[in-house]
């Protein structure tokens, strides 16, 4: 059955006030009359989900699915498996292989990292090739592992451990030249613990990290990226024509960063970093909590304002920003480039705070002195205001045929992969009933596999089927 586009809802509900048309709650109560089954039971998309026996991932029929790597598993490095998958990618490896690099949001007080129970297996590791090693006693158990697929033989051939020594690493995003940007949620500063005093960072942490796209085992350098700043840093976003590097920032009052590399491709080299403002009277308010009412689909011109002090001791950088001028974003998490445009997910934000999708559209003269002539737009891509259609959005991906794909960040019995079409339709994708969020979905370069992390069951899964070029 074809789902209700956004363009669908705002015809037939034309005569009511735009606040009332946040895309999808007039589109839940269309959508469910003529599907005759709650959204949160329909595979619209594809169809209808058949039960999984398993108990693990409903999918539409003709769909199927493997857990291809679990916490503990045994890596070809000697090491093992960490748990708390989250943001994931995928890069073109040799003789069609999968590149897919897999990050870790785990702190040093968990039971399994990579270095086994009790941290056994640590000393084998080169410690000029760890971030944080915790004095000796409690190494950063973050970092990254990375998985080398066969497609079409649905098989790992290894993996590995690629990062090693951060904390937190929670998603991040692909570069054109073929690296991974792996990204720190947290802004523990060195000599400082946690809470409960099981752990003392010997260095400090919020940063962003590298990662080689390999075939072969081996750590990547653990180098941060200081120039790209210190924040609670969630994921990261390119845009290849201008080399400019979005990031999100998982706070309630959060902003979008944009860096600006002196040299394109070569990070380390350092750069400017700015956060967005719009050219409008919101004041900078984004997330639709009553202090204002941005509408879905009205593009709106934005500036980049410059930031000081990125290396923020006090983690202060947003506060500071958003008195500069910068618009506030309720838990910017997922984010990913699409066709000439960056689609970005806020988790609390909108009227009933469970989430919004918002939608970047870059500059033909991004971060250059031509900008302010033919400015970057930002426009609300769906706000659903209804659990039965999307229920707090965070890690996204596009497909190669342009429907956004999104995890939901929750915990219920009942866990979704919800798309997106490019008109903004609705449609449910799978059903997770193991009681834990989706993380890190990414098609392999392929377009055959779609892989996902059941996060606190510590799976990755990949998924098979007859996907679509479009379903709208």
């Amino acid at each position: 059955m074809k789902s209700l586009t956004r363009r669908d809802v705002l015809l037939r509900w034309g005569a009511v006030s735009a606040g009332a048309v946040s895309m999808g709650f007039a589109g839940v109560r269309l959508s469910t009359s003529k599907v005759k089954l709650p959204a949160d039971a329909s595979g619209v998309g594809y169809g209808e989900l058949v039960r999984d026996r398993k108990r693990r991932l409903d999918l539409p029929r003709g769909f199927s699915y493997q857990v291809i790597s679990e916490v503990g598993d045994s890596m070809d490095d000697g090491l093992v498996v960490p748990g708390s998958p989250d943001g994931m990618a995928t890069f073109s490896g040799p003789d069609g292989l999968t590149v897919l690099i897999r990050n870790h949001e785990l702190n040093p007080d968990v039971s399994v990292g990579p270095f086994g129970k009790k941290n056994k297996l640590f000393g084998g590791v080169d410690p000029e090739r760890v971030y944080d090693d915790g004095h000796g006693k409690t190494p950063g158990l973050g970092g990254t592992t990375t998985v080398v697929y066969d497609t079409n033989r649905q098989r790992i051939v290894r993996q590995f451990m690629s990062l090693a020594g951060t904390y937190r690493n929670c998603a991040g995003g692909p570069t054109p030249w073929g690296t991974w940007l792996t990204c720190e949620e947290t802004v523990q500063r060195e000599g400082r613990g946690d809470e409960g005093g099981k752990f003392v960072a010997a260095r400090d942490h919020g940063w962003v990290f590298e990662v080689p796209a390999t075939v072969e085992p081996g750590l990547a350098v653990p180098e941060p990226i200081r120039a790209m700043g210190r924040f609670n840093h969630e994921a990261v976003a390119i845009d290849p024509p201008s080399g400019a590097v979005y990031m999100t920032e998982d706070r309630d009052d959060g902003l979008l960063y944009r860096f600006l590399p002196k040299t394109p491709g070569k990070l380390h080299d350092g750069g400017r970093l700015q956060a967005l403002s719009l050219q409008d009277d919101s004041g900078g308010e984004t997330r639709n909590w009553g202090q204002t009412s941005i509408s879905p689909g009205q593009p709106r011109p934005v500036t980049w304002i410059d930031l000081d002090d990125i290396e923020s001791p006090r983690d202060d950088l947003r506060f500071r920003g958003f008195r500069a001028g910068a618009a506030r974003f309720a838990r910017g998490e997922g984010i990913w480039y699409g066709d000439k445009e960056v689609y970005f997910a806020c988790t609390s934000g909108g009227r009933a705070r469970v989430g919004q999708i918002w939608r970047y559209r870059p500059s033909v003269h991004e971060g250059t002195q031509k900008e302010a002539k033919v400015p970057g737009e930002l426009e609300l891509f769906v706000e659903p205001n209804d659990t039965r259609l999307l229920n707090n959005a965070d890690n996204l991906t596009v497909a190669p045929w342009g429907d956004v794909v999104v995890c939901e960040d929750q915990k219920r019995s009942v866990v979704r992969l919800v798309g997106i079409t490019p008109a903004g339709g609705i449609y449910t994708l799978a059903h997770s009933r193991m009681r834990t969020e989706f993380t890190g979905v990414t098609f392999s370069p392929d377009g055959t596999t779609l892989f996902v992390n059941a996060q606190g069951k510590g799976l990755t899964i990949a998924i098979t089927g007859p996907w679509k070029q479009s379903i709208a």
